[in-house]
């Protein structure tokens, strides 16, 4: 959501050096600085080309995610780690100079390293259980995957390690700060991509719904903004994002709450989304949608005009939570796009990439995906996920932390109490 709310594209500029900038493909900003509000969309001749392209992008972007949507929970998490590989190569290549790579051969090798080693940690500990679910009629399988669980973390702090030697066995002398400094923005990658993506991730199995709705509220708040600000930007909003209007930003915050109540109600009526996956397996899913997804029907008030087509509105409960998200969407998660512009700014680059024409790169697209993720987790988890035990968490419990031996000691000893309680009782 970076780039700029009703951008109409970025002046080009003239002379040698900016034909000599367009031929590498760079992506750096202009030297000039524009001053907050001097360019505003409205009155940007190039700005119709500059819609076409962002929607043309846009509409296939759409396209392939519902395509990824109809697939499933495990297309839609190997959706998730294409976009974290993308993202770790945008940001692998902002701080990197060519001159000090070529004078330590296998130095980026390292960088990819780390990441692949916290994927492993990070997915490792999120998907286990459903592993073990997916495993559990196959004696074999379900042995070799306990193991592989139980040294899963040693595994990774080992790997981990050993990248940790390679870092101190490489240091060279006189780029020693280049190196150190790398070693830093790549710990910072890891905890920039992997913190979103874990909470993405668990989003995704709890419910497609808990995932799907979070982010099309981030891209209708987008597009809203463009398009409000394109049409009736006039007011500067920050002077980090110099094309963002408040009327693409109040404009915006109305439609993405609207779209919210309304998506939710569409969402929350197909199983596909609203089910949890126990497994990873790609199988239809079914099951008892719970009271947040049951409409609940409201007589319309007597002085409602009779024009109106209905007297009795479905709404399901899980609507007012949708209110929330829109609200945190419109207000909070737009200052993930602030300050990317912000880091932009700071490294005097125009986009993290240009891998999506109209819109930079994939980094550019997911500044408040970031922040929207982990807020719908924690409020999914905060008040919406029941506080009390369940069966189903208690058999999550068993299932994971205890062996097959264990397992089948259990059922004997409750076996064993059932018994005493039914004879007890006659």
């Amino acid at each position: 959501m970076d780039r700029d709310s009703g951008s109409g594209g970025p002046s080009t500029p003239s002379g040698p050096t900016a034909r000599l900038r367009r031929r590498k493909g760079s992506n750096e900003a202009p030297p000039e600085v524009e001053t907050n509000g001097d360019r505003l969309l409205f009155n940007d001749r190039n700005k119709y080309k500059s819609m076409l392209i962002r929607t043309y992008s846009t509409v296939w972007m759409i396209g392939g995610f519902v395509s990824i949507i109809y697939l499933g929970h495990l297309y839609i998490w190997a959706m998730v780690v294409v976009i974290q590989i993308f993202m770790a190569k945008e940001l692998f290549n902002l701080l990197r100079k060519a001159h000090e790579d070529r004078q330590l051969p296998g130095f980026r090798l390292l960088n990819w390293h780390f990441f692949f080693t916290v994927m492993l940690f990070v997915y490792g500990r999120i998907l286990s259980q459903r592993l073990v679910n997916t495993v559990t009629m196959d004696k074999f399988l379900y042995k070799l995957v306990g193991r592989l669980i139980k040294y899963h973390m040693v595994t990774c702090y080992f790997l981990y390690i050993a990248g940790f030697m390679w870092f101190i066995l490489t240091l060279k002398k006189k780029m020693y700060k280049y190196q150190f400094s790398q070693y830093a923005w790549t710990h910072m990658i890891l905890i920039v991509t992997f913190t979103q993506s874990a909470f993405t991730v668990a989003n995704i199995f709890e419910g497609i719904f808990w995932f799907l709705l979070p982010a099309s509220l981030i891209v209708i708040n987008d597009i809203a903004a463009y398009i409000f600000g394109f049409f009736f930007g006039r007011t500067p909003l920050i002077k980090l994002s110099p094309k963002k209007t408040w009327e693409g930003f109040i404009g915006a915050s109305f439609a993405t709450m609207i779209s919210a109540f309304v998506l939710a109600n569409i969402m929350g009526r197909f199983q596909w989304l609203t089910c949890p996956r126990k497994d990873l397996s790609t199988g239809w899913l079914e099951c008892d949608p719970g009271s947040l997804f049951k409409p609940e029907y409201y007589t319309v008030p007597q002085w409602f005009p009779e024009w109106f087509p209905w007297r009795e509105i479905s709404i399901l409960p899980v609507q007012w939570h949708a209110l929330c998200l829109g609200l945190f969407a419109s207000i909070i998660a737009p200052f993930g796009g602030f300050f990317a512009s912000g880091f932009k700014r700071a490294f005097k680059i125009k986009d993290f990439g240009d891998s999506i024409p109209g819109h930079g790169g994939i980094t550019d697209r997911m500044d408040c995906q970031m922040v929207m993720a982990v807020f719908a987790y924690i409020y999914h988890q905060s008040f919406v996920v029941p506080q009390s035990l369940s069966i189903e968490m208690i058999m999550d419990q068993i299932l994971m932390n205890l062996t097959f031996e264990e397992q089948r000691a259990l059922y004997t000893k409750l076996g064993q109490i059932i018994m005493e309680k039914q004879f007890g009782e006659s």
